[in-house]
């Protein structure tokens, strides 16, 4: 039996010497926790990698948040757990977290935004006070929540201000950092009560102007597949064979704020169809950004030829930004085309044919297309 438990004994330390020695530092730690696979791979290791952090308290706190840049989701949860428990640890030990350390990274926005905000939400715990301390200096950060914090803040104060001009002056500093569609569409609606006109449009970067050809045919779904000619090439002086006859590529656009352009109204709800739409977007410099797009339909994206992203998917829930898809643009002019496609469903709520699509930075913050003589001659006023 003693034999037994020896032979067990030296086969345990054999096997988990390795990972302890990885492990017997911060960095090791956060770097098992970083290295979990799906299925559990790596599991057991992150979860004795998590008790080692735990155990170091304060000392583990800015290294982990620090582990969140380039980790992966499943990494991320696992990076979270490991923050709370040393945070615990801290807190217990100390009464409280090092709020010197935790606001210089929140500062950092090279930083995750979702580490940001998880460091600051633990102070927040620990001192209340801090979100009118902080939140107002983040009205133009790169992490969404917290411009969606300060925005807040301005229409609060806005609100509460009975000077009708020092009211209006607060609302516009909130529409400055505003990218989610329920703010937006509030403090439009306070500023026009006060007399100041917004176009929702043109701050969140809507494409309103656009050249369309077709319908082609996508009966029983078929034409999702079939490459017509737009695809091959997009010459705005060609006709071609369309599912009803001849097609040419027409101006059309949308007045909707938040640029709907809805085929079913504005052209014909041509069931088993398929339209294209074109756009030029200039841009100053080569740039990533994010075209976000909102349709019911199934659809195609381009940009300057290249496939962006696809989905054949009808009639499922639409609502802006829908889809975010990071492309880059190049300096100068970029060609955009949709496809989108309706099938032949009779019901109700199976005839919205429509989409609405927008150029934003990361942040959601609208950027528009740069004026550009080639472009006007090109598509006739593009965006």
């Amino acid at each position: 039996m003693k034999t037994w438990l020896y032979a067990a004994t030296f086969v345990f330390f054999v096997l988990a010497t390795p990972f302890m020695a990885a492990a017997d530092s911060t960095t090791d730690a956060i770097a098992v926790l970083k290295a979990v696979k799906p299925a559990a791979a790596g599991s057991a290791e992150a979860r004795a990698a998590v008790d080692i952090l735990a155990k170091q308290g304060g000392s583990a706190l800015i290294p982990l948040l620090h582990g969140f840049r380039d980790a992966s989701p499943l990494a991320m949860n696992w990076l979270r757990t490991a923050f709370e428990r040393a945070a615990e640890t801290q807190i217990a030990a100390d009464g409280k977290l090092p709020e010197k350390d935790l606001l210089e990274f929140i500062h950092d926005t090279q930083q995750s935004p979702v580490a940001r905000r998880m460091a600051y939400e633990w102070l927040l715990r620990q001192r209340p006070e801090l979100e009118r301390e902080l939140i107002p200096e983040l009205l133009l950060d790169p992490a969404p929540e917290f411009r969606r914090d300060a925005v807040k803040l301005l229409m609060e104060d806005a609100a509460a201000t009975t000077d009708k001009a020092a009211s209006s002056e607060l609302y516009q500093r909130a529409m400055q950092g505003a990218v989610h569609e329920d703010q937006v569409t509030a403090v439009a609606a306070a500023l026009k009560e006060r007399g100041t006109t917004v176009d929702i449009r043109r701050h969140l970067g809507f494409l309103a102007t656009w050249k369309v050809i077709g319908p082609f045919d996508n009966k029983d779904q078929k034409g999702y597949a079939v490459a017509y000619p737009p695809e091959e090439q997009i010459d705005l002086e060609k006709e071609y064979t369309g599912q009803l006859g001849p097609v040419k590529w027409q101006p059309i656009g949308t007045e909707d704020e938040f640029g709907k352009l809805d085929i079913a109204k504005q052209i014909q709800n041509y069931k088993g169809s398929l339209m294209y739409f074109t756009t030029a977007f200039v841009s100053p410099s080569d740039q990533s950004l994010e075209l976000r797009l909102g349709t019911p339909n199934a659809w195609k994206l381009w940009v300057n030829g290249k496939l962006v992203f696809e989905r054949e998917e009808y009639h499922r829930s639409s609502q802006m930004d829908q889809y975010r898809l990071p492309v880059t643009l190049k300096k100068g002019e970029n060609t955009i085309l949709l496809k989108v496609c309706q099938n032949e469903q009779t019901q109700d709520w199976a005839q919205e044919y429509q989409f609405q699509l927008r150029v934003c930075d990361p942040t959601g913050a609208g950027v528009l297309s740069a004026a550009s003589a080639s472009a006007a001659r090109s598509l006739n006023g593009a965006n």
